[in-house]
């Protein structure tokens, strides 16, 4: 287990890393998406070994992003159902394969999003709910929640990179 400092901790991205930042379990909620439930069904799909499964859906379904349904009794066995805290991070999943097209696919594009109803492909981008404008690193910085710590809210005030503010000329 890594050690949870308490800046990371007030930070919603150290909070979602936490929650689904290893690389099995995002892989795991991407298949869930695509309709897995089952355990045998996620150790088919990913080739993952049964021990990591087992400790990452225990992981996912104690973090909330799965419920744990029994659908057999002798023997006993549980499917792994999508709680709307899972559903939320489909935009995630959605966010990393059109950057993974993007960037790490020279051959061009394995896996496409699309349309239901017209099987339109679609270029996945993440925007302001508000306006609808694309956020991106040139549009956008990082300010302090209302609950956030004096030491967070030092921090936010000292990045260079996020606070124009503080940013050095030129850069």
């Amino acid at each position: 287990m890594q050690p949870k400092s308490p800046s990371i901790l007030e930070c919603p991205v150290g909070r979602a890393v936490e929650t689904v930042g290893e690389w099995w379990s995002i892989l795991i909620l991407r298949d869930a998406f695509q309709g897995a439930t089952r355990f045998d069904e996620f150790s088919q799909n990913l080739g993952i070994a049964p021990n990591i499964l087992s400790r990452r859906l225990a992981h996912l379904t104690a973090s909330g992003m799965f419920v744990r349904c029994r659908y057999h009794e002798r023997p006993p066995r549980y499917e792994y159902v999508l709680t709307d805290k899972a559903r939320d991070f489909f935009p995630v999943i959605a966010a990393l394969l059109a950057w993974g097209n993007r960037h790490l696919a020279p051959r061009g594009e394995s896996i496409l999003l699309a349309s239901r109803d017209g099987v339109r492909p679609l270029d996945p981008v993440v925007v302001d709910a508000g306006s609808k404008q694309p956020i991106t690193l040139a549009n956008t910085v990082a300010i302090a929640g209302p609950r956030a710590s004096r030491g967070m809210r030092k921090r936010i005030a000292s990045l260079k990179a996020m606070n124009p503010a503080v940013a050095p000329a030129g850069d």
